[in-house]
């Protein structure tokens, strides 16, 4: 069994917990993930089956999109509702002008500083465990790109947000950011991920459900290993290249077709990416069948990846 299943993760489960599910369903180790959701967020988890899980390494330039909300005039240490309050404050003069001035700040390319409370490993330990042992460790910012933020609702003492964002993008952070900004602190208070690249959560399958599917149904619901890897060229090879191109043969330039050139060969993404992103392909055979990918280089390409199985 291979291929992804679009998740909708449930609040108080974590990542981890999904793929212990998903494993049992399918009676297979081989089950991973495409991005973390802290426990008490919900939405959009891509699960991984098989060789699935190997295509990993190619989604730095996915966009992922989140809906929550904030709650003004409190700090805490986690950065959210559910953390220990370090300070409170007054809401004063906040209105909706306002803070569509401030999330204004939180667009483009930004910096930002991962929280502590977070599964991002520093000398091999988890940040969080960090936290938890009082200890303090140097964390170092990095540049992240938000694609849109919006405010699309405020009570008074919530607002209501979505948030277009990059790869290694901690919502909690902008919120408590805007809190800043705003004088009166701010923590997150609900998140719900709508959207990891190509995997939008209309299309999503609720875990309670899966869980009493059979093999055969969530087979049925298994989406293609190649579905999220449009921004790669693709390329086509014959019957007898395939066989070459499986076993780690290196084609020229007359044994493939270019059907489509990479999306990052002419365009940039905002933030820095490896040179690979502007040489990878996707790779079928003339029967549409999806092998595996390949790096070019001089007209040349070799597999990357293979994916092809050839006992199905």
């Amino acid at each position: 069994m291979d291929g992804i299943i679009n998740i909708n993760k449930p609040r108080e489960m974590t990542s981890f917990d999904i793929v212990a599910i998903v494993r049992r369903a399918c009676s297979t180790k081989r089950v991973g993930h495409l991005g973390t959701l802290d426990p008490m967020a919900e939405g959009v988890l891509p699960v991984t089956i098989g060789r699935a899980g190997r295509i990993m390494d190619y989604l730095d330039t996915d966009i992922k999109v989140y809906r929550g909300s904030a709650r003004l005039g409190i700090e805490t240490d986690t950065l959210d509702i559910w953390g220990k309050t370090l300070n409170t404050r007054p809401v004063e003069d906040v209105n909706m002008s306002k803070l569509e001035e401030a999330v204004t700040n939180f667009s483009g390319v930004i910096t930002q500083t991962p929280p502590m409370y977070s599964a991002l490993k520093v000398k091999g330990k988890k940040l969080y465990e960090y936290a938890r042992e009082g200890k303090e460790v140097d964390v170092k910012s990095r540049k992240i790109f938000v694609e849109r933020a919006e405010i699309i609702s405020f009570d008074g003492s919530e607002f209501e947000f979505e948030i277009a964002c990059s790869k290694g993008t901690y919502i909690r952070s902008i919120c408590a950011d805007i809190g800043k900004a705003l004088g009166c602190g701010a923590a997150m208070s609900s998140l719900i991920r709508t959207r990891s690249g190509c995997f939008e959560l209309s299309d999503s399958v609720d875990i309670e459900k899966l869980q009493v599917m059979t093999s055969e149904d969530i087979e049925s619901l298994l989406l293609p290993i190649d579905m999220p890897l449009p921004h790669l060229g693709r390329a086509e090879v014959s019957d007898w290249e395939k066989h070459l191109f499986i076993n780690g043969v290196e084609l020229r330039k007359n044994q493939w077709l270019e059907l489509e050139k990479p999306r990052f060969a002419d365009e940039e993404f905002p933030l820095p990416i490896r040179k690979e992103f502007t040489q990878l392909y996707r790779v079928y055979d003339r029967a549409g069948d999806f092998l595996g990918t390949a790096i070019e280089n001089k007209g040349l390409i070799k597999a990357d990846k293979v994916f092809y199985n050839a006992n199905i």
